[in-house]
């Protein structure tokens, strides 16, 4: 048995059945019964009514200002902010953080997954410890990464790379474990080297799990973006809303929620739409 084969056994690829091969056309059936994926526009509905009762509460006197301004009102602060100037470095610097931690944490979790899903020695050294980080909280190492890093930059992109390094390497490394036997056996078939095997082999297959675990990463980095703005920041959306609530401006407050809620969202539509043009494979597969 060649070297490849013990790595690719020991990843626990089991062999399919033929029960499986009997059941797919039934599934193929069933799947066809599920609608199709609703289109960008028509995901905005439910955000688009939120904020149409939004602004009918605040018009109607159920919700204060002072306790939540309107949105309606937000959207006059935050145009206000842009044509002074004094929005766009924050956007800016918030971003760059953001993406700087996404693209870390994103290159690092594809790199474990593969040592981790494709060697039996990657998967005893990797595994354990990325479960482990997944059971303690981002913010939870907040004091220990100020001891190490000071609280500067670093240590923002730092925290926001460990909270998106788990859902890529989680999802990667489960689609590399859940790849087509027969599509392993062919490889070993057709001679493949082991560089080979992992670009048109394991790559291709562990791509669905990989999206996945983008768009949960694509949300956690701004998620965890809000808090660690808050520690002693001169710049970012974050400091604005902190000194918003010194000051008791609600709609700066309000202006930030909609651009943290603005900006998650345009991101994930950019992975949904990346991941459909890579993806469409299946759908031609599936006709």
């Amino acid at each position: 048995m060649t070297q490849a084969q013990l790595d690719i056994n020991a990843a626990g690829l089991a062999p399919a059945t033929a029960a499986t091969a009997q059941s797919a056309p039934a599934t193929r059936a069933a799947v066809q019964l599920v609608p199709a994926r609703l289109s960008q526009g028509a995901l905005l509905v439910g955000p688009g009514l939120l904020l149409v009762l939004w602004e009918a509460a605040s018009r109607l006197g159920w919700l204060s200002p002072e306790t939540l301004t309107a949105p309606s009102q937000a959207l006059v602060a935050g145009y206000g902010m842009v044509a002074d100037g004094s929005l766009l470095p924050h956007l800016l610097a918030s971003a760059g953080r953001a993406y700087s931690g996404l693209l870390l944490g994103v290159v690092a979790g594809v790199l474990l997954a593969l040592a981790s899903g494709l060697t039996r020695t990657g998967e005893a050294l990797l595994d354990g410890l990325v479960q482990i980080k997944r059971a303690v909280p981002t913010l939870a190492l907040i004091p220990l990464a100020i001891i190490w890093l000071g609280i500067g930059e670093s240590m923002k992109i730092f925290l926001i790379f460990t909270a998106v390094l788990v859902p890529v390497y989680i999802n990667t490394h489960a689609a590399l474990r859940g790849i087509d036997i027969g599509h392993v056996e062919l490889a070993q078939t057709l001679g493949l080297s082991r560089a080979e095997f992992i670009r048109k082999v394991a790559l291709p297959g562990a791509l669905p799990g990989f999206f996945v675990g983008l768009r949960i990463a694509v949300s956690l980095c701004w998620t965890a973006l809000v808090v660690l703005e808050l520690i002693n920041t001169q710049t970012g959306i974050g400091y604005l809303m902190n000194r918003a609530r010194d000051w008791g401006q609600t709609d700066v407050i309000v202006v930030g929620i909609l651009i943290y809620a603005l900006l998650g969202l345009l991101s994930d539509a950019v992975v949904r739409r990346i991941e459909a043009h890579v993806l469409s494979y299946r759908r031609s597969l599936g006709s």
